[in-house]
């Protein structure tokens, strides 16, 4: 399943052999590329000139322009959604204040003091979950102020470990 989000509207969208459904409605259409980023396409006997104006695959936030109109489109997989869900999506923020455990586990490894900056997306420390090893990133940007857990502790769904 997918959820995507245009001009912030949601709609889930799910595939099956039949083709796409999207809010509980089966879908169909013909979609016809006629150049790279330009496309035609068929629904319920209209024509659609879309082009891709931009595509930013890492975020997953795509800008249609279709019959001149623009529309942002933010994609969300499974995968992002079963993080949503545990409490581990990544803030629109890019100034961070913490990071919280988002689930019970043992830290078991540490890759930042207090003093180093980070980045979005830079590792910060391992924690170990359901005998898996879990990556904790930063989710943005900060300096480490401090470092509330070290190699070895177990922690608690929701408890800090890193303040910026």
């Amino acid at each position: 399943m997918y959820k995507a989000i245009v001009n912030d509207k949601i709609f889930e969208i799910e595939s099956d052999d039949s083709g796409f459904v999207v809010n509980g409605e089966p879908q169909s259409w013909d979609l016809v590329k006629i150049a790279d980023g330009y496309f035609h396409i068929l629904y319920q006997n209209k024509s659609y000139r879309a082009e891709v104006i931009k595509a930013d695959a890492e975020t997953k936030m795509f800008t249609f322009k279709i019959n001149g109109r623009l529309y942002t489109v933010t994609l969300k997989d499974k995968f992002d959604l079963l993080l949503e869900k545990m409490g581990m999506h990544n803030t629109a923020s890019s100034k961070v204040n913490n990071v919280k455990a988002p689930m019970p586990g043992l830290i078991i490894d540490l890759k930042i003091k207090v003093g180093d900056a980070v980045k979005p997306g830079d590792s910060l420390l391992i924690l170990e979950a359901m005998k898996m090893e879990n990556i904790l990133k930063s989710p943005g940007e900060g300096i480490v102020k401090t470092v509330k857990v070290k190699k070895g502790d177990s922690v608690e769904k929701g408890q800090v470990l890193v303040e910026f």
